[in-house]
C-alpha cells in the first residue's frame, strides 16, 4: 500500500479510530489515519532484547526519573496511534491510558521481517510528531543507531549516550543483567 508515495504496511480497508480502540488485536496493531498497520513481534531475539533493554532501562528509573512502558499505544496526532517496542518518558508520567505526549525515547528492536525503508519512513514521522529521540537496534549484530531532528548517529560501541540526559544504555550489559 502507498501512502504520500511511501510503503505503508497495513490492511486496505478503512475503519474508525472509535472501532480501533474498542478492538483487542492480537499482536496489537498500529492505527494511522483509519488504516490498521501489523507490527512485526513474537520471535525470540526480538522479546529477548526487548526485555532486556525495558529492565535495564526499568531499574535504572528512579535514579533517571523516568517510567518506562513497553508496547504502549501513543496518540501522536490525530488519526495516528502508534506503538513503540519501549517507550521512555520523563517524569511526570504521561497522562491517559492513551497518552498525547511523545516519549523522550522510543525504541525499536528490529524483527527480521522489517524493512529498513519502512523503518526509515516511521523514524521520520516519529520525529515530525515531536518525538526527540529513536533508538533502532538490530538484535543479532547489536548495532544501532539514534534518530533525532538533528539527523542519524550510527552507535558504533553498543551503548546509547542520550544527548542532554543521564541515560545511558550499553546492550551488552542489557543482556548480561
Amino acid at each position: 500500500m502507498l501512502t504520500n508515495g511511501r510503503y505503508r504496511k497495513g490492511t486496505m480497508s478503512v475503519i474508525s479510530l472509535e472501532e480501533y480502540l474498542r478492538t483487542l488485536y492480537r499482536p496489537d496493531r498500529e492505527f494511522r489515519d483509519g488504516v490498521l498497520m501489523e507490527r512485526n513481534v513474537g520471535l525470540k531475539s526480538h522479546s529477548a532484547m526487548h526485555g532486556a533493554v525495558a529492565c535495564y532501562v526499568g531499574n535504572r528509573r528512579k535514579n533517571w526519573r523516568i517510567t518506562v512502558y513497553l508496547s504502549l499505544r501513543i496518540q501522536l496526532r490525530e488519526g495516528w496511534i502508534a506503538i513503540p517496542d519501549i517507550a521512555v518518558y520523563d517524569l511526570p508520567e504521561p497522562d491517559g491510558e492513551i497518552p498525547d505526549r511523545p516519549p523522550l525515547l522510543w525504541i525499536e528492536v528490529l524483527s527480521p521481517e522489517d524493512r529498513m525503508i519502512d523503518f526509515w519512513s516511521k523514524a521520520n514521522d516519529v520525529i515530525a510528531c515531536g518525538v526527540p529521540n529513536v533508538w533502532m537496534i538490530d538484535p543479532y549484530s547489536l548495532e544501532s543507531q539514534l534518530w533525532t531532528p538533528a539527523g542519524v548517529t550510527r552507535i558504533t560501541d553498543g551503548t546509547l549516550r542520550l544527548p542532554d540526559s543521564e541515560i545511558v544504555i550499553p546492550l551488552a550489559a542489557a543482556l548480561e543483567e
